[in-house]
């Protein structure tokens, strides 16, 4: 039985483009074993969704430069990434990812749970923290009710609703009591919400930001490592102006831009068919190119979207075959992918060094 080189599988895998790496799969680096008639290949992101069709290709593309058709196995190994200087990771956090806005209203927070659960669809550990404070929202899209408890008096155990983890100040207090504090408080419950809470290990940690670009979003670039950030707005020239002012401030911290997602983007009449851009059209594409980051995607004004995530089984989760939940994880796809073109952190495989004077 002929064999495989690994020279000819690297060509065949030469002609097959990733488009979430944004390049060919043999300059990504991800074959790992030619063993036989068996390839092996190991990506870092998430994408238990296009594993099938990609290993499809692979097979066609070995076939055509030998002859053969291989065996094709996918895993996935998904790495820490560098965060911004001089913070300090989190203990079994590999990557944490902001999903941030200019301005409310533009659907951020209903983004943000379809982009978590997404990733956990695809294969990955998630868990998503609710960083608004004053109006928290994530309980509520995630049907979660209860508080969260303590094994040892000292850390919260997350709660959990559809295969992901979840904190939030909304677990903690009733649901109608309005959060009247002064920003250092809010600072301070923000920071135990993160550190105080005990999220095992994650892949993926989404963070839901309050709108705006106030003391929540320079608290999180001074002390949480963040991989990257995620700006939603819509078509409107509004939205874009403030979105903008969002993707600037994280630029000024150091936090890298993973990309624009542009929510609400068109509309489709469910009678007629018709298509309305009622917010505009091209605007996060636009701002995409003028500022040199990803347009991540578009995601159209539906009212299932907002039905779901009130009923507390986001879209995602409630209609995993539906066009729409395709196209959030395809923007999970393209995030995760984005951050797994960043550096790699090894500071967690170094020792620690201990000095004692006898």
């Amino acid at each position: 039985m002929a064999e495989l080189q690994r020279q000819q599988v690297e060509q065949a895998l030469g002609s097959i483009q990733d488009p979430y790496l944004g390049k060919d799969l043999a300059s990504a680096g991800v074959l790992k074993n030619v063993e036989g008639q068996r390839v092996r290949l190991e990506l870092p992101y998430p994408a238990q969704g296009v594993a099938g069709k990609l290993g499809d290709e692979i097979v066609a593309a070995v076939h055509k430069v030998t002859g053969i058709r291989p065996e094709v196995e996918i895993d996935q190994n998904i790495r820490t990434h560098q965060a911004q200087r001089g913070v300090k990771l989190l203990e079994g956090i590999k990557n944490i990812i902001a999903v941030a806005s200019g301005k409310g209203g533009v659907g951020k927070s209903t983004t943000a749970v379809n982009l978590a659960l997404a990733l956990a669809q695809e294969g990955a550990r998630v868990g998503i923290l609710d960083a608004d404070i004053y109006g928290p929202s994530q309980p509520r899209m995630l049907g979660i009710e209860g508080k969260p408890t303590s094994k040892d008096g000292k850390k919260m155990e997350p709660m959990e609703g559809h295969g992901i983890k979840a904190m939030s100040i909304g677990f903690l207090i009733d649901e109608e009591t309005p959060m009247v504090w002064r920003g250092p408080m809010v600072m301070q419950a923000l920071e135990q919400l993160l550190s105080d809470t005990r999220w095992g290990e994650l892949d993926y940690l989404v963070i839901d930001l309050p709108p705006g670009t106030g003391d929540t979003q320079l608290t999180l670039a001074q002390k949480v490592p963040v991989s990257g950030a995620v700006i939603v707005t819509t078509p409107q020239d509004i939205a874009l102006l403030d979105a903008r002012k969002g993707l600037k401030m994280f630029e000024k911290v150091g936090v890298p831009i993973l990309g624009i997602i542009e929510n609400m983007s068109f509309y489709i009449c469910p009678k007629c068919g018709n298509e309305d851009d009622i917010f505009g059209h091209g605007g996060g594409a636009a701002m995409a190119e003028q500022y040199g980051v990803e347009f991540l995607g578009a995601v159209p004004l539906d009212r299932s979207i907002r039905n779901e995530a009130d009923s507390g089984a986001p879209t995602v989760v409630a209609a995993p075959d539906s066009p729409l939940a395709k196209i959030y994880r395809e923007l999970a796809r393209h995030v995760a992918g984005r951050i797994a073109l960043q550096a790699v952190d090894h500071s967690h495989k170094f020792p620690k060094i201990v000095i004692e004077n006898r």
